[in-house]
C-alpha cells in the first residue's frame, strides 16, 4: 500500500426492504422500517455486549453510488444548490455512509435493526456503539436545514443522486 491508497474491506452486509433507492427513507429518522446486520463470521465475537446499548452507528460503502461526486448538489430538503459536504448526499469522494439505528437484537453475527434506511446488500465497514454522552452535543445548529419547509421524516430518496 502506498501512501496515497486506501483498502477498506467489507466485514459483513445490510439487509434491508429497499432494493432500488428511489422510495428510500433520506436519513433513518424518516422510518421505523427493520433490517438485518449480518457480519462475517470472523467478526462475531466483536459483537459481544452491543446488546446493551439501544442504538448502533453504522459505516457502510456507498456501493451504488456512481464514482464522480459533483462538489456542489441539490439536496433532498432544498431546492437551492448547496456544497457537497453541507449535506448529506451519497454521491460523495469517498462513498462512505453512515446511519444511527436502533437494536432490537443481536444473535451470533447478526444485528436485527429498526430504523433502517441503507440499500439492501449494502457492504458495511464498521459498527460502533452509539453512544449519549458522546454522540449527542449539548448545542448543535442545523445550517441550511432549519430553513427548509420539508419534514425530513416524510421526504424519500428519488433519482437525484443515480
Amino acid at each position: 500500500m502506498t501512501d496515497d491508497q486506501l483498502t477498506v474491506e467489507p466485514i459483513g452486509t445490510i439487509h434491508s426492504p429497499y432494493e432500488t433507492p428511489e422510495g428510500m427513507p433520506i436519513q433513518p429518522a424518516g422510518t421505523d422500517a427493520t433490517g438485518r446486520v449480518e457480519l462475517d463470521a470472523a467478526y462475531e465475537d466483536g459483537l459481544a455486549d452491543l446488546a446493551d446499548f439501544s442504538h448502533c452507528i453504522l459505516v457502510y460503502h456507498f456501493h451504488e453510488s456512481p464514482p464522480d461526486a459533483p462538489l456542489r448538489v441539490e439536496p433532498f430538503l432544498d431546492d437551492a444548490e448547496r456544497g457537497l459536504f453541507a449535506t448529506r448526499a451519497p454521491n460523495r469522494p469517498n462513498p462512505i455512509g453512515l446511519s444511527v439505528v436502533a437494536i432490537e437484537s443481536v444473535t451470533d453475527a447478526t444485528i436485527d435493526v429498526r430504523g433502517i434506511d441503507v440499500l439492501d446488500e449494502t457492504p458495511l465497514l464498521d459498527v460502533k456503539p452509539f453512544v449519549g454522552a458522546f454522540d449527542v452535543p449539548e448545542s448543535v445548529e442545523d445550517g441550511w436545514i432549519t430553513d427548509s419547509d420539508d419534514d425530513p421524516d416524510a421526504v424519500r430518496a428519488d433519482d437525484r443522486f443515480r
